[in-house]
């Protein structure tokens, strides 16, 4: 299967209106505030949000304040396999704050469900090199290059690109082992995945609890990873030496 397509870097001035911003209407908004298998939004995730938000005001102080929390307690763990579970309850409970993207950026989306925002995990590929960093990018075979970003929406500025979990990819990777967070590349990536997302990526669709048609099988909690199942059951698609699969990617 070959599909073209092209992207749109996308940059969002956070605290200005946007007066051309797409518009939803609350109905449709609705079930980007509910919860999923993985992501409730009540208990200890409203607990955790309510504690992180404190005196924010409106939504963005709201998001912002999720985005900080995150960016400053959780770490990437690269021995998580593929992007991870998004299991956060797990995650809060245990205090082990590290992950992926899957695991990271949910843990967003939930907390922000849980005070009232509408937020939702992107799920997707890396398509092309990032021009400015050298770990948020793949280009030629994309076959693990599978990434989960997230979004929140206010009324002002309809949808808002963040990625806090790429802040912390930058850490560990870039090179690996010798950053911190308050290093000059770290701020760098930290200011710039809350409004703003580089575009060498495509998404694919952004449902959770997943039925895979013609499955017998329980839903997925998310769709990112190619699936596979035989007459023996469904294979981990988080470990792509169960079986084989190729995705590659080029510039045209």
């Amino acid at each position: 299967m070959v599909s073209r397509f092209s992207t749109q870097d996308r940059s969002l001035d956070v605290t200005v209106p946007q007066t051309q911003a797409p518009r939803e209407t609350k109905a449709s908004l609705k079930r980007f505030r509910v919860a999923t298998a993985f992501i409730p939004t009540d208990g200890i995730v409203l607990e955790t949000a309510q504690q992180i938000i404190q005196d924010a005001r409106g939504d963005v102080e709201k998001a912002g304040a999720i985005y900080e929390w995150i960016v400053e307690n959780t770490f990437r763990d690269p021995k998580v396999k593929g992007c991870g579970l998004g299991d956060i309850k797990i995650m809060l409970e245990t205090r082990y704050f590290g992950g992926k993207c899957a695991d990271l950026n949910a843990l967003f989306v939930g907390l922000a469900r849980s005070v009232g925002l509408a937020a939702r995990d992107i799920y997707g590929v890396r398509v092309a090199d990032s021009k400015e960093f050298k770990s948020p990018g793949k280009s030629s075979d994309i076959s693990k290059a599978q990434h989960c970003r997230a979004e929140f929406s206010t009324e002002s500025l309809g949808w808002v690109p963040v990625d806090p979990a790429d802040v912390r990819k930058v850490v560990l990777e870039e090179p690996p082992g010798t950053l911190i967070l308050n290093d000059a590349l770290p701020r760098r990536a930290r200011a710039k995945p809350f409004g703003q997302w580089e575009m060498n990526y495509l998404a694919f669709h952004y449902a959770h609890d997943v039925r895979l048609p013609g499955s017998s099988g329980a839903p997925v909690p998310f769709l990112m990873c190619p699936q596979c199942e035989t007459g023996d059951g469904r294979k981990e698609s988080l470990d792509p030496p169960s079986f084989k699969y190729q995705m590659t990617s080029r510039e045209v």
